[in-house]
């Protein structure tokens, strides 16, 4: 047997931590509102759509940019929410979810050696894209404050600097939940002109702001030749398994982004990608009750936990709400989230997995909202047992 398994880029990386808790909840019986996924489907247009490509054929492979209805439905996403013009045909690119548009622009932008400026707590799938990469990760610490997350300005100006390649942001946030404001934004954007530092922005919880604001910052002042714009329909219309993302930017950034996506899986959901156009076309209706639904369960969920004991940091986005554990005498929440499913039958999430400086992060552990009603509520009265 060869000595050596794997490289030493991934040496460091096993088992996502969502398939550990996954499955931990599964041989236990928990609630899981560790994984973030809806166990609900979304609306019937949209899984209708895909049965009827599937009957009308659309099983091979599609264009290696996408399908150009799926190109034309995300261009006019983004003049509909945002006023932002896109050419579908080239500046469009669709993608196997977020998870594939971020790993082949990582792949296609970086050299091994640069470095990409990322918040921490950052999802997990980064540190392992740029470790592929051959990049180095360079942390801003997000830490709770008054009005929510927030992060120290001269520790961001120091971490920006001539050797910074790419800038990584994800807004609304995840784990934290944190919407980045107007000032924030600007202040990133002038930053990355002033250094000439490309941009990857992760937004695909978009739709799902429920204080603040979502902006794009490519719409930023010197930052739309710069800035690759990453979102996907899995969490907006709830079909997390179909993985359809895409990838906006200009040109000549998303030439080279396909050069390195049509070495990963080439192309990918053909029956999938008309039906997410079709998602992306319906009314106000259903994204106003979409983010009216999700509002409630961040409700539910916070208020449910609050009164269990944990401190409770309300987010202004996503579908995952932080909490500090230090209520129940300890400041592990790696071994608080593996006990959990024995002492109250849930399983939550250690945010810890997700800092580089794991003092930041121990004592905080994630819930996933993107529940149903009464599953939220089990979940609130098992936790009881906490008391």
């Amino acid at each position: 047997m060869p000595q050596r398994l794997i490289t030493s880029k991934l040496a460091s990386f096993g088992e996502t931590i969502f398939a550990e808790m996954s499955a931990l909840a599964a041989r236990t019986g928990a609630v899981n509102l560790g994984q973030g996924f809806p166990d609900t489907d979304g609306p019937t247009e949209v899984s209708d759509a895909a049965i009827q490509a599937i009957r009308d054929g659309h099983n091979q492979y599609p264009p290696g940019i996408g399908i150009a209805d799926l190109r034309h439905a995300i261009a006019e996403h983004q003049q509909r929410f945002y006023g932002v013009t896109v050419d579908p045909d080239t500046e469009v690119l669709v993608t196997a979810g977020a998870t594939e548009a971020l790993t082949a622009a990582l792949l296609a932008l970086c050299d091994d050696g640069d470095e990409v400026v990322v918040f921490e707590p950052w999802y997990d799938s980064y540190g392992a894209a740029i470790a592929m990469a051959g990049a180095t990760k360079t942390v801003v610490t997000l830490r709770p404050g008054n009005n929510g997350y927030e992060f120290d300005e001269a520790e961001l100006r120091a971490a920006i600097g001539p050797s910074t390649r790419l800038f990584l942001l994800n807004t609304p946030h995840n784990p934290t939940g944190k919407v980045f404001t107007d000032e924030e934004l600007s202040l990133i954007a002038q930053l990355c002109v002033e250094h000439d530092v490309l941009v990857i922005t992760d937004e695909v919880y978009e739709h799902l702001v429920f204080d603040g604001e979502h902006r794009l910052l490519a719409t930023y002042p010197g930052m739309a030749e710069r800035t690759v714009t990453i979102s996907s329909g899995g969490k907006t219309f709830s079909f997390t398994g179909w993985k359809i993302g895409w990838a906006i930017g200009p040109t000549e950034i998303l030439q080279a982004v396909r050069t390195a996506k049509q070495y990963l899986t080439y192309v990918n959901g053909a029956p999938f990608q008309p039906a997410t156009a079709v998602g992306l076309r319906l009314g106000d209706d259903y994204f106003d009750g979409f983010l009216a639904d999700m509002r409630m369960k961040r409700d539910l969920l916070s208020d449910g936990l609050e009164s269990v004991g944990f401190t409770v940091y309300r987010p202004q986005g996503t579908y995952f709400v932080t909490t500090d554990i230090r209520n129940f005498g300890t400041d592990d929440g790696r071994q608080f989230c593996l006990d959990l499913p024995e002492r109250a039958g849930v399983v939550a999430v250690p945010n810890v997995v997700f800092y580089d400086n794991k003092s930041e992060g121990s004592h905080l552990v994630r819930f996933a909202f993107c529940k149903k009603v009464g599953v939220l509520e089990e979940a609130v009265e098992r936790l009881g047992a906490l008391r």
